[in-house]
């Protein structure tokens, strides 16, 4: 399925509390969000409520922006918790180089 016919609600891991999410930072089509950053829309959607959210919508954020990006993306990769895993993992590789 090409970019522009999927609707964000066909992506993997996205329910309705991302789709307001969505709402919030503008983004309508899967076409605008395969242009946008994870960590930007992670970063601006706190300052957006005034609260930081909880990570794990980062990692759902990376899961969407990684679908939009590529529609054949393998099933495993769509998943908000692959990108968990990835995050969790790169973290502790980060605290052991200290």
């Amino acid at each position: 399925m090409a970019t522009d016919e999927r609707q964000l609600q066909d992506l993997v891991s996205i329910g309705p509390a991302m789709l307001h999410d969505f709402k919030l930072l503008g983004i309508q089509t899967v076409g605008q969000l395969a242009r946008r950053n994870p960590e930007k829309l992670y970063e601006r959607l706190c300052a957006i409520t005034g609260q930081a959210q909880d990570i794990c919508c980062l990692d759902a954020f990376r899961a969407a922006v990684a679908q939009a990006r590529d529609p054949l993306l393998p099933v495993e990769q769509c998943s908000w918790w692959y990108w968990s895993r990835k995050r969790k993992h790169t973290l502790g590789e980060e605290k052991g180089a200290r």
